[in-house]
């Protein structure tokens, strides 16, 4: 698993969900399918009068979330950012060639209407439920680092396994410390809240 090929899951998936923050501090979610997908960005449409666009130009923060029938969870953390005005012709009719759809709901010139956001560094997650345990792992698209998320343990274990027992993927190992299998964990907390001598910690 890499980032590329979460995004050809996430173009497989079509439909996915975008959020945002409005001037309120409210979140707001929206389901998009008109995207194109190349492998190392995202390109989408949206009209330049919707709140959505509205918020990208304000602030540019938006989370994607893309489920599969697998059970695979993929979230992009990320900033969408206009693509450059001579290039938003390009990508506006790759969209609307992909999806046919589009010329239904913005026929003939009224998709001048539109704007062309791209996404081309994220954070992404990649979740699988699907499977026992469970996976999971960070990618990062473009120049960016994915942060890390969860729980580790410190030297302050006594190795007393308190964590591995209430671990409900079994991913915590015996040593000094005890260590939990990232690619594997929940961030379910489990281990945090039972550990007797609050040897775990967060990370990040």
């Amino acid at each position: 698993m890499d980032a590329k090929t979460c995004l050809q899951k996430l173009q497989y998936v079509g439909v996915l969900a975008f959020a945002t923050i409005d001037a309120q501090g409210n979140p707001q979610v929206r389901n998009i399918s008109a995207i194109h997908y190349e492998p190392d960005a995202i390109y989408f449409f949206t009209a330049r009068g919707k709140d959505f666009c509205k918020e990208l130009l304000a602030d540019g923060r938006v989370q994607v979330l893309g489920y599969t029938k697998y059970k695979e969870m993929i979230r992009l953390s990320a900033r969408a950012v206009p693509v450059a005005p001579e290039e938003q012709r390009k990508w506006m009719d790759i969209i609307f060639s992909e999806q046919p759809y589009l010329a239904n709901v913005y026929p003939n010139d009224t998709r001048s209407i539109g704007i062309i956001f791209e996404i081309r560094t994220a954070q992404i997650e990649y979740f699988h439920l699907g499977v026992h345990p469970i996976f999971r792992e960070c990618y990062s698209l473009g120049n960016t680092t994915a942060a890390p998320k969860g729980y580790q343990i410190t030297e302050a274990c006594i190795g007393c396994a308190i964590c591995a027992r209430n671990c409900p993927q079994s991913c915590i190992v015996a040593g000094q410390p005890f260590q939990i299998q990232q690619e594997h964990c929940l961030h379910c907390g489990n281990c945090y809240e039972k550990c007797p001598v609050k040897a775990v910690e967060r990370r990040g």
